[in-house]
C-alpha cells in the first residue's frame, strides 16, 4: 500500500502493516511501520502497478488546482487496484474552515499550519475525476458533518480539549467510532472518492 502525503504517521497511527508512505518532506521521524519515500504526490518514483491500493488523505485542498489531476494521475498509474482520495470539498466546506481561521485571529493564536494552508486554494470537488480513463469507475461518500467539523475544531483551539481529543482514540476507540458515525451526515465538509479499476 502508498499513502501519498503521509506525514510522519499517516496510516501508522492505526495500520499495523509495512506501507510506503511519501511526502515532500518529514518534520519527524516517519513512525513504523511507515517506509518514508521523500517525493513528490505529481511525480511518485514508482513503476506503474507497484501497489495494490494508494490513499491520498487531506492531500489535495493543499495542493494547487493546476496540479490536482496530476497527482490522481500519478496515484492511479502506481496502483494496480483502487485508489482512495479524501479532501475537504465544496463552497460550504471552505467557508467553514475561513470562519475557524478567522477566529484563530481574533484570539491572536496561531492557527493550525494545515488550517493555513487551507487558506491558498480553493477547495477541491468532484470534477477532478471527470473524465478518467474508461479503465476506472469512481464511486464517492461524504464524511463528517460541516457544524462537527466546525465544533472539533473550536475545541482543538483550547489546550485542555486538544489533549483530550487526543487521547480519546486510544482510551475509546469503539464508543468514539459510533459516536462519530452519528456525525457523518449532510451537509459534509469531507468526500471520500474510491477510484477501482474495472
Amino acid at each position: 500500500m502508498l499513502e501519498i502525503g503521509a506525514g510522519p504517521y499517516g496510516l501508522a497511527e492505526f495500520y499495523q502493516y509495512p506501507f510506503v508512505g511519501c511526502d515532500i518532506k518529514f518534520l519527524q521521524r516517519p513512525r513504523s511501520p511507515m517506509v518514508p519515500v521523500v517525493c513528490s504526490g505529481g511525480a511518485l518514483p514508482f513503476a506503474d502497478d507497484s501497489f495494490g491500493a494508494a490513499i491520498a488523505s487531506d492531500v489535495l485542498e493543499h495542493v494547487a488546482p493546476g496540479q490536482r489531476r496530476v497527482v490522481i494521475s500519478e496515484a492511479l498509474r502506481v496502483t494496480r487496484r483502487l485508489a482512495v482520495f479524501g479532501f475537504p470539498s465544496g463552497a460550504d466546506a471552505f467557508m467553514t474552515d475561513r470562519q475557524i481561521f478567522g477566529e484563530f485571529l481574533k484570539l491572536t493564536q496561531a492557527a493550525p499550519d494545515w488550517l493555513e494552508e487551507h487558506m491558498r486554494y480553493p477547495f477541491p470537488g468532484p470534477e477532478l475525476f471527470e473524465g478518467l480513463s474508461a479503465d476506472w469507475t469512481v464511486g464517492s461518500f461524504g464524511n463528517e458533518h460541516l457544524r462537527f467539523h466546525y465544533w472539533l475544531a473550536h475545541k482543538e483551539m483550547d489546550p485542555l480539549w486538544s489533549r483530550f481529543l487526543g487521547v480519546l482514540p486510544r482510551v475509546v476507540p469503539s464508543p468514539l467510532e459510533l459516536a462519530l458515525r452519528l456525525v457523518d451526515r449532510e451537509p459534509f465538509y469531507r468526500r471520500i472518492f474510491v477510484v477501482t479499476r474495472r
